[in-house]
């Protein structure tokens, strides 16, 4: 019972940072531009989990739309745009049986975390990559859904030996979605002006 209160604290004190940091500076509403993008980025999100479906859910995944995790370095909105696609994903893949209900609340808190973190390391860089910007969704996502997956969709009692090898295949997976393709599409977009003024109009 203390566990799930735990929870549903660090869930409110995640979305309030989470909305206060997405809010304009200059203005108390997002410009349309601004929500635009937030729009995209989550549709791009869900569309990369779905097509690539039999990747993006499981005990050994490697979800490729996780490369957008790495999109808070860009902007606050981006927050609110990956944790959007990452629960209309879990939601959908509930619907399409991949997945199940109790992952829409782990999968999207562990997104939510994971870009509150990165937003916070955006101007941080090693040998010119946002190297630590791309740490978080790895650490949250191995620490959340790791034991998520070992507790609700294993056969096995959730022994500690299932939980830390469930972290490590999920750990692995983000590792190669953010560590790896992350940094790559972070590099691109910064190397590239018609790109960064894209990201950040």
């Amino acid at each position: 019972m203390l566990y799930w209160i735990f929870l549903f604290v660090v869930v409110l004190i995640a979305v309030a940072a989470g909305i206060r940091l997405a809010m304009d500076n200059k203005a108390s509403k997002p410009s349309t531009t601004r929500t635009a993008r937030v729009a995209m980025v989550a549709a791009v999100y869900v569309v990369l989990c779905l097509v690539l479906a039999p990747f993006s859910f499981g005990a050994i995944q490697v979800r490729v739309a996780e490369i957008l995790t790495l999109m808070p370095i860009f902007g606050a909105e981006y927050i609110a745009a990956v944790t959007v696609g990452c629960f209309l994903s879990n939601l959908m893949g509930v619907a399409m049986g991949t997945t199940a209900a109790v992952d829409i609340v782990f999968g999207t808190v562990a997104t939510l975390l994971a870009c509150l973190v990165t937003y916070q390391l955006r101007n941080i860089r090693w040998k010119g990559l946002a190297i630590p910007a791309s740490i978080p969704p790895v650490i949250f996502n191995a620490l959340i859904v790791g034991p998520e997956i070992a507790i609700f969709f294993s056969d096995s009692p959730a022994t500690l030996p299932l939980i830390a090898w469930n972290a490590f295949t999920v750990g692995v997976g983000e590792v190669i979605s953010c560590m790896i393709l992350g940094v790559l599409f972070a590099r691109i977009v910064e190397s590239t002006p018609a790109l960064l003024k894209a990201v950040r109009a």
